[in-house]
């Protein structure tokens, strides 16, 4: 007989998210429902705003990757207007987005994804001595990693378990089957859990050296950049670089040799060697190093075939929203794009827990809509971004993962389960931090004879624009859809990388990544799921991205009254 287990909400991510799913008797998952419960406006407020202002407004879709939605926003409407940015702008927004990136998986690989990995209670119990000669098996230069580093680390968590207070470690399922960390392997990522708490403080120093501030940096603006100061600055250039060094540091000597770690303990668990059942992976140029010359390359490939990868087409994209809580009778190309709320609500039944709300897969079940690329559904993220660009050659990207192959011992299959995400995330990070040196130093040559920041763009109020922007963000590719009309945006749309990833079944059947991706896996527990919060947490939802709304016909989108008493 099956069972239902409802996981609302997923914690440890950017917004609202709820899992639902069937076990059989072998407690094996046969059927899996992804839904955001938050609904969200966004794209509404920018309805006849001047496009000057989009930038600005769109980071607010986010409070993580701000960055990200700002960047896009603004490149969407210079592509519609025809403005070609000054290369030294180009630059800084790439090194604004090196930073963004080395802040953003550090963050989400400690202190969001690491507590599936990382059994805490177990931690406690660990020798420090032993802890730290463990550590020299995976870096010649640990850090935070000395005998005395472990021991302070381990002494400071047992007195936070001796108030009764846990914090961010309460409510977790520890002592999960699934866990495959030693004690002391556990005590180095938890050492390096804290440690990342200062690291990632620096990382966003880094962006606001250029960005103005970090998060919701002020900087871009529609034609360039506005840090001219900054970047004419041989100490706030030197500032950059500095805190860049601290970070990379960091990056290569914890968190690479931590996976590095998490490969050889987990390398037999059968809960993180799937995970990926939809093989069709979508990534876009970005990561400017030369003039037209990206760090990662752009590219679509179907089935698993890393021989053939496809040019990525933008007029192949549409959204379906058959089972997302909106009406719409056929999927839609983001340009032309509507979004009329029609919530249906939950259906009561039994589950693992007793009698809950649940979501009617029959039915809609969820905000995100479910993006296709050619009818098909696809990942986007750190996965799919490394494996188009290792199919396409790319020597740097080549290196990276063969080397973390042989490192590990593990074959290429390895890269298309969730430990080949999370891996992906890792080497994404390495890469990142190495290689936006190249951009930093190529805006350092052409500044030598070319200043310039900004050009002007010009708006015909009687003419109408089209443009989109595409990028990779932290979450994978990010594209952002533009009209303008009347010297004011009409209509638009993001397609963000959450919605690609966490979209409900389509018309025609078909699952996006996060319900495919659970399909077979088999739970010790189903009243505590790690298993699946690994799988999710390893794609680094962020709903508050997924969920938008716009219309671009003027309706009512709709009412809600709230008792100021009942709070």
């Amino acid at each position: 007989m099956s069972k239902r287990v409802v996981i609302d909400p997923i914690t440890r991510i950017e917004g609202h998210l709820r899992v639902e799913v069937e076990v059989d008797e072998n407690n094996v998952i046969k059927k899996a429902w992804s839904s955001s419960t938050l609904w969200r406006g966004i794209e509404v407020i920018l309805k006849g705003r001047t496009p000057m202002d989009v930038g600005l407004i769109v980071q607010r879709i986010c409070g993580v990757c701000t960055y990200s939605h700002y960047r896009c926003g603004t490149e969407a409407v210079e592509n519609a207007l025809g403005v070609k940015i000054p290369l030294n702008a180009k630059y800084l927004r790439s090194l604004m987005q090196t930073s963004l990136y080395m802040h953003d998986h550090i963050v989400h690989f400690y202190h969001l994804h690491g507590l599936d990995w990382v059994d805490v209670v177990s931690a406690l119990s660990a020798d420090p001595a032993l802890a730290a000669q463990e550590a020299l098996k995976y870096t010649a230069n640990p850090i935070a990693a000395g005998e005395g580093d472990l021991r302070a680390v381990q002494e400071k968590v047992k007195g936070l378990v001796a108030t009764g207070k846990l914090g961010p470690f309460a409510n977790a399922y520890w002592g999960n089957g699934t866990y495959k960390f030693t004690p002391e392997q556990n005590l180095i990522a938890l050492s390096h859990y804290l440690k990342a708490l200062e690291v990632q403080r620096v990382a966003a120093e880094m962006l606001a050296i250029f960005g103005g501030k970090s998060p919701h940096p002020q900087s871009i603006v529609v034609g360039g950049v506005t840090a001219v100061r900054d970047m004419l600055s041989p100490a706030r250039l030197q500032e950059w670089k500095q805190k860049h060094e601290i970070v990379q540091d960091f990056i290569i000597r914890a968190y690479k040799a931590d996976v590095v770690m998490a490969a050889a303990a987990f390398g037999s668990e059968p809960s993180v060697l799937g995970g990926v059942n939809i093989k069709n992976f979508l990534a876009c140029d970005d990561f400017l190093l030369g003039d037209n010359q990206y760090m990662f390359n752009q590219g679509v490939i179907m089935n698993g075939d890393l021989a053939n990868v496809a040019d990525l087409d933008p007029d192949m994209i549409s959204e379906d929203a058959t089972h997302a809580w909106y009406k719409a009778d056929k999927p839609e190309h983001p340009y032309d794009g509507t979004t009329v709320p029609d919530y249906t609500g939950f259906v009561e039944r039994d589950t693992v827990y007793g009698k809950l709300p649940t979501v009617d897969g029959d039915g809609k079940y969820t905000w995100v809509k479910s993006p296709r690329y050619n009818g098909e559904p696809v990942e986007v993220g750190p996965l799919a971004c490394l494996l188009v660009s290792y199919a396409r050659g790319n020597q740097v990207v080549v290196n990276a993962v063969n080397g973390l192959l042989e490192a590990t011992g593990l074959p290429v299959e390895a890269l298309f389960t969730t430990l080949g995400r999370t891996a992906a995330r890792m080497l994404q990070t390495v890469i990142v931090a190495e290689e936006g040196l190249k951009t930093f130093d190529a805006m350092l040559t052409n500044m030598q004879s070319d200043e310039a920041t900004y050009i002007k763009p010009e708006i015909d109020s009687s003419k109408e624009y089209v443009g989109h922007a595409m990028i990779e963000a932290p979450r994978g590719m990010l594209s952002h859809w533009i009209r303008i009309k009347g010297g004011k945006v009409e209509n638009y749309q993001a397609v963000v990388p959450t919605t690609w990833n966490a979209g409900p079944v389509d018309a025609n059947g078909k699952m996006g990544p996060y319900e495919a991706s659970l399909i077979g896996l088999k739970l010790e527990d189903p009243t505590k799921p790690l298993e699946v919060i690994r799988i999710i947490h390893s794609f680094d939802p962020c709903m508050a991205c997924a969920v938008h709304v716009m219309d671009y016909k003027g309706q009512n989108l709709g009412e809600f009254k709230i008792d100021p008493n009942g709070f």
